[in-house]
């Protein structure tokens, strides 16, 4: 360009490409906000194509401002540059968020790894105490629109609300079983609603929270520490609740323990910083379209689905299996503490992989990649999985072992990439929508595979036919996203937020993010 260089905050696109990014407040380009403002708030109830011929018609509006500017001489002080700049206490946020993700999980599993025990303890029997993890699972459900809304408005309200249902949710937990003689075993249920209904405003606000406070090349990563951090949570409590009861007595003790945890993990949500002083990348500040017209758009959206349903059902078959784990090895000769670490290896090596594979993906980009190499994993394992358990006497735990393993692996891979794919696609609808939609498909199904799973149980207890009803669905979905990109919608499958954050080419002249020289 003549003159000075800019730094910019708009991604300008040529043809027909789409792109929702606005120009910067008090900019030489500021003249044309108006429509981006216009765009954005008139999206409601229209479709795609009336978006997009707003958007081009906005988009030349402002490259001939730019035009005229460089024509008269015009330039930009300093002062008018958006800068745009990462701060080191997202980092704070981050560990808030994973620790709440962390304990919100461990008060899901409290009762399900010592069930025996429990049921003793409430004089009731193990279905019962089941569904003390499927009302924590259907909560998830019914709070999903209120979970929608306090997002949209940013992530530190939804965390705080979260932080506050697991203050009292847990206490009134203990207040339910502070005798070791018996618990109320209503009380307890109210408690572990109130925890259910707290876990999606932290398990669906990853995606929100690093789109606000990370760049495109650590969101993946950012979501992969938080999202995971839930099932962690399950394997600390499938691995330490066991050893903390050893009779119907010490079920009072370890919700105590379990309460005071959880307190110590939620009482610094309510001193995180609410959003970044300024914008860390221009698709941070793109404006987002209403809940309405996002819906409308997502109804009509087949990559959508064919993401969603299968990450739905593999969310609920990992739920199933994390609550039901004990009840499916402990009929054939194993103990509770062979099944907790059956599941610590389920959690811990998908951990561990994750580790690896996020940065990988949030450098290379290979969505697409990852997630055809992890969804027929996961069919093969929950198909393998159904002979597993019966190997005890031959092969001692070492299959159920191998085969958790691998399903970890699989399974933590996928989930921060189909999280952070769904937004790339659907940009600029606001992170929070998908990511909520997605795990409120996977928590419902969690219950009700954990609801079906128990009435498949047979005469001797063994859950059999529930490993099969498990396999049939997780190779139901394995062909779904193999579909993504074929009958001609390979354009679809473009990075959008990706592309909004990226150095582009506006009218044969190169918008570069730079100091005015």
């Amino acid at each position: 360009m003549a003159g000075n260089h800019v730094n910019s905050s708009i991604s300008l696109t040529a043809g027909n490409e789409k792109d929702l990014s606005p120009p910067p407040p008090n900019s030489a380009m500021n003249n044309d906000t108006v429509g981006w403002q216009r765009l954005s708030e008139g999206a409601q109830g229209r479709g795609s194509g009336e978006i997009q011929i707003e958007l081009n018609e906005t988009a030349t509006s402002t490259r001939e401002t730019m035009k005229k500017n460089d024509e008269d001489g015009t330039s930009v002080s300093a002062a008018e540059v958006t800068e745009y700049k990462v701060y080191k206490r997202r980092w704070f946020g981050l560990v808030q968020l994973t620790l709440l993700n962390v304990i919100v999980s461990w008060d899901w599993l409290t009762f399900s790894p010592v069930a025996s025990h429990a049921a003793r303890y409430f004089a009731t029997n193990e279905t019962t105490i089941n569904w003390l993890s499927t009302a924590f699972l259907f909560a998830f459900t019914f709070i999903t629109p209120v979970v929608i809304y306090v997002l949209h408005l940013g992530p530190k309200p939804s965390i705080v609300t979260s932080a506050a249902l697991i203050l009292v949710g847990n206490w009134i937990r203990y207040a339910g079983c502070h005798s070791s003689s018996g618990g109320l075993f209503g009380v307890v249920m109210f408690g572990q609603i109130l925890t259910g209904l707290a876990q999606p405003f932290v398990l669906a606000a990853p995606a929100r929270y690093s789109d606000l406070w990370f760049t495109n090349s650590g969101r993946v990563a950012a979501t992969a520490l938080t999202s995971l951090a839930n099932p962690f949570g399950a394997a600390l409590g499938q691995l330490i609740i066991p050893f903390w009861v050893s009779s119907p007595e010490d079920i009072s003790r370890m919700v105590l323990y379990v309460s005071i945890i959880s307190t110590v993990c939620a009482l610094p949500a309510f001193f995180i910083p609410p959003r970044p002083p300024t914008p860390v990348a221009p698709s941070s500040q793109t404006p987002k379209l209403s809940l309405l017209s996002s819906a409308k758009i997502l109804l009509h959206q087949p990559e959508f689905y064919l993401l969603f349903l299968p990450f739905a059902i593999y969310v609920g078959l990992f739920n199933s299996i994390s609550s039901l784990l004990n009840q499916i090895l402990l009929p054939w000769g194993y103990t509770d503490e062979e099944a907790g670490i059956a599941g610590a290896l389920l959690i811990v090596v998908g951990l561990v992989t994750s580790a690896i594979t996020s940065p990988l993906i949030d450098k290379y980009k290979s969505y697409l990649l990852a997630i055809r190499i992890a969804v027929p994993l996961l069919g093969i394992c929950y198909l393998t999985f159904i002979w597993m358990p019966s190997t005890k006497e031959s092969g001692g735990v070492a299959g159920p072992y191998v085969i958790m393993a691998v399903m970890g692996a699989a399974s933590f891979s996928m989930v921060p990439v189909v999280v952070e794919f769904l937004v790339e696609l659907t940009h600029p609808i606001s992170p929070e929508v998908t990511s909520t939609l997605a795990w409120s498909g996977g928590q419902v199904l969690g219950a009700v595979f954990i609801v079906v799973s128990g009435a498949l149980k047979d005469r001797e207890g063994r859950m059999g036919r529930a490993l099969v009803f498990h396999a049939v669905l997780g190779l139901v979905a394995v062909p779904m996203p193999l579909c993504l990109g074929l009958f001609g919608r390979g354009e679809k499958l473009e990075l959008r937020r990706v592309r909004s954050d990226e150095v582009e080419k506006a009218g044969g002249e190169q918008v570069e993010r730079a100091e005015v020289v």
